[in-house]
């Protein structure tokens, strides 16, 4: 019973943040917001398979947000070429 609650909780709580709608969020917030529960979600799975998934879960949290910031800062500073045209009229 104890390992179904272990791994549930932080199931329920990724399906919880997949409520969220992300139609008010700015692109930084999204990148952050979807590390995190992509880090929380494999973070419980490996975390349980050591008999932690809470800590696994939290350990995960953090290591996604921070994947999730430096995605968004890559995207950032990407090279954006300037559009085609026929000049400056």
């Amino acid at each position: 019973m104890i390992q179904h609650v272990r791994l549930a909780l932080p199931l329920l709580a990724v399906l919880s943040l997949g409520a969220c709608a992300p139609g008010g969020m700015n692109p930084q917030t999204r990148s952050i917001v979807g590390g995190t529960a992509g880090g929380a979600a494999l973070g419980g799975v490996v975390g349980s398979f050591s008999g932690n998934a809470g800590l696994g879960a939290l350990l995960g949290a953090g290591a996604g947000a921070g994947a999730g910031y430096l995605y968004d800062q890559s995207q950032r500073n990407s090279y954006n070429p300037p559009p085609r045209g026929r000049g400056r009229w």
